[in-house]
């Protein structure tokens, strides 16, 4: 029993894309009117049989066989070949594309559900598509007719892969530090020189060429941040026929790393490379936002895929190890009768529990952010600057709340099987190495937090975080009509004026211009804000599960609702509860990390 074959719950994925994210409603819009329910859940089942045939079973394998290095270039696993093939036809890059720009005009929703599903499967495969998404969309949002033709359908269609150069040695987040040079010549090409770091899918074997976003300083470049400018530099050089140059991107190494074994990580070297301009000189850290907050999305989607998956191995060694006996009404242990499964003891259903909330709560919380990209892409004016807005407030939250409490939950897991836990033989120490680096990747929590506090919740001065109330509100109106909910409606109400009371302590301290000490329990605050944003989401769950036995809907079974309504429970009884003794750490007069000498952590 080493390894669990299920992975995710396909009836959850559809019950939270349909029935909480009203997935049906949004595809009566124009841009999405070439799909109905049942060419999404005909794309859903093929993606699912795809993980189940070519993902799923090479999850150990790719951490027992990682990619390696040697002789100037990155080995990866042969069973990307056949994946990325595969992906190519099935359109999952092209998927998240305009029809104009020869993509599929999937819903955002959609996109990112079917992206969690291979993540839950095999999360060493989505960085090599999901980063030629981003690369492509770079290029198809802010490049030349040029580019566009040379680089993006051939990314689209998987042919060619993609990356986003950001780090160097000297500059990790500190994107203000960045030194490699973009020299003009006369041709308008340039000349990349420098060094990049910890470049994910940085070179493999199975892409005719790998297209790399690079951040450069051109000569005479303002400091700082105003001064960085976007490039495309191929691996392999291309001539006006399209044939295929000199190799003139220099792989220097690949990072071993604690997990993720499958998905190779390089350093890459810059010498005298062709390059080409995106947009405009100056703008490249504009340009690259797009991707990096479509990229924190996607890193929160595959930290709650890597949690999935560990929550059903767990739950699979739980119905099947049997340990101790259960406690007579005596209180002692009958030692004639046989050992029980150890599902049937409170304390592992609990640590159960807790992954089931966390996991399902964070992927209505990422379809969240989807649905916000989808609403603002067929509003207009001030609705359309709205969802803009609340996705912007989201994406740290939806990036960090996965995170941090999907490693908590993978770590439960693991307390699940006990001293079989850290062995080999079983998944859950290979789940738990692969999702450590998702709170790095795409900015630490740290920096996500930074945002959130520093510029997120000050939006429109204010009205944004009002906006994010309302919805909230919303559903508190319609959990109101069912009994069974008060409970919850008073302490989501309660865990958002905390998250005021807050702000309003923290407030005058920016105000009188002590940014450190307004900044300093940031990712506290993170904590805060995350669990109250995953609450909302779980009583839109509740609602709607109370809705459906309410009206003896039988799409799916009774147990089925009435298990998202327990789960509601045990969140709000093990995670909202949290909320006060967050919001008092946070309202501590008391500066300890601000107010220190650093010679006391000596």
């Amino acid at each position: 029993m080493p390894n669990s074959s299920q992975y995710t719950n396909l009836n959850t994925i559809k019950f939270l894309m349909y029935n909480i994210h009203q997935t049906e409603k949004l595809l009566e819009a124009n841009r999405y009117s070439a799909y109905d329910k049942p060419s999404i859940d005909l794309l859903l089942d093929s993606v699912k049989t795809f993980c189940d045939k070519s993902l799923h079973p090479f999850i150990k394998e790719m951490d027992e066989k990682p990619s390696t290095f040697k002789n100037g270039a990155i080995t990866i696993h042969p069973q990307f070949e056949s994946i990325l093939k595969e992906s190519g036809e099935m359109g999952l890059v092209a998927a998240m594309f305009e029809e104009k720009d020869g993509g599929l005009q999937l819903p955002n929703i959609v996109f990112h559900t079917l992206y969690f599903m291979m993540e839950a499967a095999n999360n060493h495969v989505t960085g090599y598509l999901g980063l030629t998404a981003g690369a492509a969309n770079l290029i198809v949002s802010f490049g030349s007719d040029f580019l566009k033709e040379t680089y993006a359908q051939k990314m689209m269609s998987l042919e060619w892969t993609g990356t986003m150069c950001l780090t160097e040695p000297q500059a990790g987040s500190s994107l203000s530090d960045v030194t490699t040079t973009a020299s003009l010549q006369a041709d308008g090409t340039y000349k990349i020189n420098g060094q990049k770091i910890f470049i994910s899918s940085g070179d493999h074997q199975f892409a005719e060429n790998i297209i790399h976003l690079v951040l450069a300083r051109t000569e005479g470049a303002p400091s700082g941040t105003k001064g960085v400018s976007l490039f495309v530099v191929p691996k392999k050089r291309i001539g006006a026929d399209g044939s295929f140059g000199e190799q003139q991107v220099i792989v220097a190494g690949e990072f071993e790393k604690l997990g993720q074994r499958g998905y190779c990580t390089a350093h890459l070297a810059f010498e005298d490379s062709i390059g080409h301009l995106v947009g405009e000189e100056n703008h490249g850290l504009m340009y690259m936002f797009q991707m990096m907050n479509e990229a924190r999305i996607a890193t929160g989607r595959m930290g709650t895929g890597i949690a999935s998956a560990a929550y059903y191995a767990s739950l699979q060694y739980a119905k099947e190890r049997p340990q101790g006996r259960k406690l007579t009404s005596s209180g002692k242990k009958d030692l004639d009768e046989e050992q029980t499964l150890i599902i049937n003891h409170p304390d592992v259903k609990r640590m159960l529990l807790f992954q089931k909330a966390i996991v399902e709560g964070s992927l209505s919380l990422v379809m969240q952010a989807a649905q916000y990209v989808d609403l603002e892409h067929i509003s207009e004016g001030e609705e359309k600057e709205r969802y803009n807005l609340l996705l912007e407030l989201l994406t740290p939250i939806a990036k960090t709340y996965p995170s941090e409490k999907g490693l908590e939950a993978v770590s439960t897991g693991l307390q699940v099987l006990g001293g079989y836990g850290f062995c080999m033989d079983f998944i859950l120490q290979q789940y738990y190495r692969d999702i450590r680096i998702i709170s790095i990747y795409e900015g630490t929590t740290g920096i996500q937090s930074l945002d959130l506090l520093g510029r997120k919740v000050g939006l429109k001065k204010g009205k944004v975080l009002e906006w994010l109330a309302e919805e909230i509100q919303l559903t508190i109106k319609e959990a109101s009509a069912h009994d069974s909910l008060q409970s919850n409606i008073r302490v989501l109400g309660e865990s958002l004026n905390s998250i005021q009371q807050v702000l309003g302590t923290l407030m005058p301290h920016a105000q009188n211009g002590d940014f450190e000490r307004y900044l300093a329990d940031a990712s506290v605050f993170m904590d805060l804000f995350g669990t109250v944003v995953t609450g909302w989401q779980w009583l839109k769950i509740g609602v709607s599960a109370q809705t459906a036995i309410e009206s003896s809907d039988n799409t799916y079974s009774n147990d089925f609702y009435e298990s998202k309504l327990h789960t509601l429970q045990f969140f709000y009884k093990y995670e909202m509860s949290r909320c006060k003794g967050l919001s008092k750490t946070i309202m501590n007069e008391l500066a300890l990390t601000v107010d220190m000498k650093l010679s006391y952590l000596d």
